[in-house]
């Protein structure tokens, strides 16, 4: 498959859309087997069931009803991580992606472009922004890299990622920072490989803190010396 890596068209915007959102939302089904397969959520999980029963008066649904209500607000904590997210920079930054991320030399958003039968089809995505450290010097903060899910193992991601990379130099940027969660475990895989490393590992989002410690997501933030 030939794919060809450029900048961002406002005709892209729904195709875009519609990637990003299929690209955070898959994570919910691995992040909810994870968690509830933690001991304590384990544990709790049949406390729920054992409480619901012979509280219950031994009452089979009602166990099934205590353990199940406790197993959706699992489930709730980890679709409403994901799903959250991308309602909300669908509604800021992703609304606008020509006013966000192409309106300043420094910024860029591309789109990875195949032909399928006949027709261009967007495959994945990545974007930079510039920003400042704490001494002053100018950085690139790597945004939505994803990748679709019908164009993957096929060194795409790296391929996104070099293109993003050799723009931040281009710009003289000192580095490139990123942050992802730990249950992209392909993402945080690719981004070792590129010669990023694990600064920092963060437990906010824009989620409540107790949805985190919920789901046991943190927030990994990487960088890369440019």
């Amino acid at each position: 498959m030939h794919i060809v890596i450029r900048k961002f068209k406002p005709s892209d915007h729904e195709a875009v859309s519609t990637i990003f959102q299929d690209g955070i939302q898959e994570h919910i089904w691995p992040t909810f087997t994870r968690a509830m397969s933690q001991p304590l959520h384990v544990f709790i999980t049949l406390c729920f069931f054992t409480m619901g029963y012979v509280l219950g008066g031994e009452s089979i649904l009602l166990s099934l009803t205590a353990g199940g209500s406790w197993i959706g607000l699992l489930f709730y904590c980890c679709y409403e991580f994901y799903a959250g997210f991308v309602r909300l920079k669908l509604r800021t930054d992703m609304r606008d992606i020509t006013g966000y991320f192409l309106s300043d030399p420094d910024d860029c958003f591309w789109v990875a472009e195949a032909e399928v039968n006949g027709r261009p089809q967007v495959m994945g995505m990545v974007a930079v922004k510039a920003k400042k450290d704490g001494s002053g010097q100018k950085i690139g903060e790597l945004f939505r890299m994803i990748v679709s899910s019908a164009c993957r193992r096929m060194g795409l991601g790296s391929r996104l990622c070099k293109t993003a990379e050799d723009f931040c130099k281009d710009q003289g940027f000192a580095k490139i920072v990123l942050a992802t969660s730990s249950t992209q475990t392909s993402a945080v895989a690719l981004y070792i490989k590129m010669g990023y490393t694990h600064v920092q590992t963060d437990t906010e989002s824009e989620v409540s803190s107790w949805m985190m410690r919920m789901i046991r997501v943190t927030i990994l933030k990487m960088e890369k010396i440019l």
